[in-house]
């Protein structure tokens, strides 16, 4: 019996106020955001049990691209990092405001990250570097061509723009100016990607314009994603029964086609060198994250590079391939998998066991650790940022180590001091090219000695940015079928951005709302542009 204003104890069937729903079960394919939102609102919306519910993930960690991982003795990788903005992130919030902290007893995720960022408050003082000295990136730099170029691509419908590259609307000395700098560097945005994409993240993030030299309306969590975000989610999903099925690739699915369309009876997958079948039921669910960003992904140490991996190794790829060969409508994974060169980028990261760097870094940008984000160097030839995040970044970090995580956009280029391509560098090599760029070279020997550096090769990472038309993307709910849906980066939700947490959460809100017929509408899609005061404020910014 619980007592008024008590909550239920985990694992308890009625622990939210809807039907039990015991003879539906559900398979998720992959470990990532989408598909451990997708279980949590399942059993908070969808009432099915915990226990009827399946996580098949090929590695051997939960989280997908929301990585974070490591000890003091060898080394730590975060292969990138996700900001957020507390208004655009409806879906993600409203996942996090009922999962306890891990680290913070009595309170949610959210409230935990709400509290953080009261406390640790972004306000960059270096966000651009050239000739190692800080500019003022207040002053956007655009032409009147660059404005209008700005506004006609926000006018223009995406029906309009189809496959065109974002090099295609825009004069190439648009590339030079520090807008593009920081908006490119901030999302990960490459000349040759879609102009879609550009445009859906111009409205998206248009309130971001005023601030984007100082980040101020970046919202970070206490710690890494797996620590803050991954842990905590994946911890409350075992305490309602979910099952985890690692290191299991489903290779196949057969379907089943009847007057109500199309559905999954049949799903394939190898565990341990051993096949495996499940036979899905007419009243069960499937879910499929189809593609990966961050598969292939390769690391390399202090003294050698990462390698480049394809898409041949590892099943996040080969499953939507294999599904969208027997189905037109499931999407064209090849739009988005079939170019590494334009695709791929290289992140680094860095621990380190004497505070030179760090003392260094913050006397240069006037910024504590964790109050900066973003500094990019203008001039260096792979476009390399760097970030030190709020310390320790990582649960287990000892007090005498500091971690940051920098990236590159162009990791086919020769380095401006180290020459050689940044994917030919050794972690070494990345410390001394970034070393030499901050003008920190008496102090690069201490440097590398006291550090290890870990470089990581993504051949995917920026994939779901590449030019693509309606249909390269399935739907999440594929018309004409019954039971399964696409959740994660490479489906299609009108209006929202990819390369966010928040993509993945609302298309498991909207798979889960739409398979099990839930009454309830989707967190709502927060859109700036029709605020006024934030149209005048980001006009203004631009003839800055």
């Amino acid at each position: 019996m619980v007592s008024a204003g008590q909550r239920p104890r985990a694992g308890t069937e009625h622990e939210f106020d809807h039907p039990v729903r015991d003879g539906t079960k559900a398979y998720l394919v992959g470990g990532g955001i989408a598909s451990l939102a997708s279980a949590a609102y399942l059993i908070r919306d969808g009432g099915i049990p915990g226990k009827n519910i399946s996580i098949f993930e090929e590695t051997n960690v939960m989280g997908g691209s929301l990585d974070g991982q490591g000890s003091p003795e060898h080394n730590y990788v975060i292969r990138g990092g996700r900001m957020f903005t507390e208004e655009a992130y409806t879906c993600m919030f409203d996942l996090l405001s009922f999962i306890p902290s891990h680290t913070a007893p009595g309170k949610s995720v959210k409230d935990e990250i709400y509290e953080f960022n009261a406390r640790i408050k972004s306000d960059s003082h270096a966000r651009l570097v050239r000739n190692g000295q800080k500019i003022d990136a207040s002053a956007m730099g655009l032409t009147n061509k660059d404005r209008l170029e700005l506004v006609a691509i926000i006018a223009t419908s995406e029906d309009s723009l189809g496959a065109k590259r974002i090099e295609d609307v825009f004069d190439p000395s648009f590339f030079k100016t520090n807008f593009w700098y920081m908006w490119c560097t901030t999302f990960a945005f490459q000349p040759w990607h879609s102009a879609v994409e550009l445009k859906r993240y111009l409205l998206r993030f248009i309130q971001e314009f005023p601030r984007i030299h100082t980040l101020a309306g970046v919202r970070r969590t206490p710690y890494n994603q797996y620590d803050s975000i991954v842990l905590p989610v994946t911890t409350w999903l075992k305490d309602r029964g979910v099952q985890f099925v690692m290191g299991a690739t489903v290779t196949g699915m057969d379907f089943k086609y009847g007057q109500n369309g199309k559905g999954v009876e049949r799903i394939d997958y190898q565990c341990d060198g051993t096949k495996h079948e499940i036979a899905v039921g007419s009243d069960d669910l499937v879910f499929v994250t189809n593609g990966s960003m961050t598969a292939a992904s390769s690391l390399g140490s202090m003294t050698s590079p990462p390698r480049l991996v394809t898409k041949d190794e590892g099943g996040s790829w080969a499953l939507w391939e294999s599904l969208a060969k027997d189905h037109s409508d499931f999407g064209r994974p090849s739009a988005f998998n079939g170019n590494i060169s334009q695709s791929k980028w290289l992140s680094f990261t860095a621990a380190l066991r004497d505070p030179t760097f760090f003392g260094l870094m913050e006397e240069f940008t006037g910024n504590k650790a964790g109050t900066g984000g973003l500094v990019t160097l203008t001039d260096s030839n792979w476009l390399m940022s760097v970030v030190l995040p709020y310390q320790p970044h990582f649960i287990n970090q000892p007090k005498d180590v500091n971690v940051f995580w920098g990236y590159g956009l162009f990791p086919d280029e020769e380095g401006n001091y180290i020459k050689k391509k940044m994917s030919d560098c050794t972690g070494e090599e990345l410390l001394e090219e970034l070393g030499r760029h901050l003008r920190f070279d008496d102090h690069i020997p201490l440097i590398v000695k006291t550090s290890n550096c870990i470089p990581c090769m993504m051949p995917f990472i920026t994939s779901q940015f590449m030019p693509r038309v309606k249909g390269d993307r399935p739907l999440v709910r594929p018309t004409g079928t019954t039971n399964i849906a696409f959740i994660g980066q490479y489906c299609e939700l009108p209006d929202d951005v990819v390369f966010t947490v928040e993509y993945s959460v609302r298309s498991a809100q909207t798979a889960v709302y739409s398979l099990l017929n839930v009454d309830k509408d989707v967190s709502p899609l927060y859109k700036a542009e029709h605020d006024v005061g934030v149209l005048f404020s980001s006009l203004k910014t631009m003839f800055h």
